[in-house]
This record gives structure tokens, sequence and C-alpha cells, in this order.
């Protein structure tokens, strides 16, 4: 089996170094960029398995970069974001970032948000979705928890499918409400907030500390990924 290849994109060459050599040291094929231009040369040349891009970039923004990779590629993007860089990494996530991991980060967290990646996007689409005792069955649209069945409405379902599809992976709030009610909804967080509510009543044991619907604060939910 080939190594995975791993374009990393930031301007600060001690970063640059750090992920290359523990990136190589866990088994992955590395290619660097500094810039948003050369990160895009560099992807079309060596099309990337995954890519881990700073939001901050000396020639252009990490939000345009993702935007383009993600229009021609597939592959997993991991956005390196700094605190204060709030609507920044809403923004590549709504731009088609998979995740992102906060400066200054862990290389493991790193590593581990790396490999839940590259699974979910090397994973064959799967009818049925299990989290813990939570089972969705996205085709015969059936829900249970702990083998009790669990009664949804239409727009309830539709939310959990979004998240179902995407399991371990972060979806902001313009996402979620685009994909489930349309483009109108783009900018009601609250209304969102309502059925991530009434969705964590029907399924979780404990709605106040949710186990299988996680919030990302400020950026949006994820569904904890199948153990």
């Amino acid at each position: 089996m080939n190594e995975a290849l791993v374009l990393v994109v930031d301007d600060e060459p001690q970063i640059l170094r750090a992920l290359q050599t523990n990136l190589r040291g866990a088994g992955y094929d590395v290619a660097t960029a500094a810039t948003a231009r050369d990160a895009l040369a560099a992807a079309a040349m060596r099309p990337p398995d995954a890519v881990i891009l700073d939001l901050v970039l000396p020639d252009g923004s990490g939000v345009d970069v993702a935007r383009e990779l993600r229009s021609w590629s597939a592959a997993p993007i991991l956005v390196l974001s700094v605190v204060g860089d709030e609507s920044e990494k809403v923004a590549a996530l709504d731009a088609g970032a998979d995740d992102y991991v906060q400066k200054p980060f862990g290389i493991d967290e790193l590593l581990a948000r790396l490999r839940a990646a590259l699974r979910r996007a090397d994973a064959p689409a799967e009818p049925v979705v299990e989290v813990g005792d939570l089972r969705i069955d996205l085709e015969k649209r059936a829900v249970s928890v702990g083998g009790e069945p669990v009664q949804l409405t239409p727009h309830e379902f539709a939310l959990l499918r979004v998240l179902a599809r995407n399991p371990g992976k972060l979806l902001t709030h313009t996402m979620l409400l685009r994909e489930v009610w349309g483009r109108g909804y783009g900018d009601e967080s609250h209304y969102l907030h309502v059925y991530i509510s009434q969705l964590r009543r029907k399924l979780e044991p404990d709605p106040a500390r949710p186990r299988f619907i996680l919030t990302e604060p400020g950026a949006g939910y994820r569904l904890a990924a199948p153990s």
C-alpha cells in the first residue's frame, strides 16, 4: 500500500519543519508549501490524499485555497487556526474544509484528526451508521437507541441524516441549515439549535451531556465518530 501524501501549507518555517518530521515519522509522504499560490500549484502537480492548511498565508487566505481545492478535489482538508480566527475558521469549513485544529496544537491530536479524516474519505457508503448504542439506518429511515426505536419528525431525521453521512466531521451551522432547509435559512442558527435540542432529548441518555451529537462552540456540530 502506498503512503498517503499530505500537503502541508503554512508560512512559518518551524511549523513546516515540525509537521514534515512528525508526519514522515508517522508513515506519511509529505509535500510542503508556504503560500497560497504554491499550495495550489503543488496540489495540481501531485494531488494530495489530505491537506493541512493554515488559514493565514502571505499572499491570500486559507479559505480561498480550501474553496479552490474543493472545486476539484475530495481530499480531506484540516485547517490550522489561532485564537481569534473564529469567523475565518467557520468560513473555511463552509468552503469545504473537513475539520480544524487550533494553534498551538499537540501533534498527537493533529495526527488523530488526520487519521480520522482519511478513514472517512476511504470509507464506502454505508446505509447503517452506529455510534455506541445509537443506530441510524439511512436506507430504511429508522433510528434506535439501545435497540428501542425512536420516532423522529421529517426535519429531525433530515438533520440527523446529514450528520450521520459525515460521522466525526464538523459541520457548521450554515452547512447544516442549507443542507436541510435550503439557502434561505443560512443565517438562522437559532432555528438549528431548536432541532438539535429536540434530537438530543430523543436520542441522548442525558441531553445536558450529549454523547452522540457534539457541539463545537462557535462553529457547529458533529456526530461522534463510530467506535
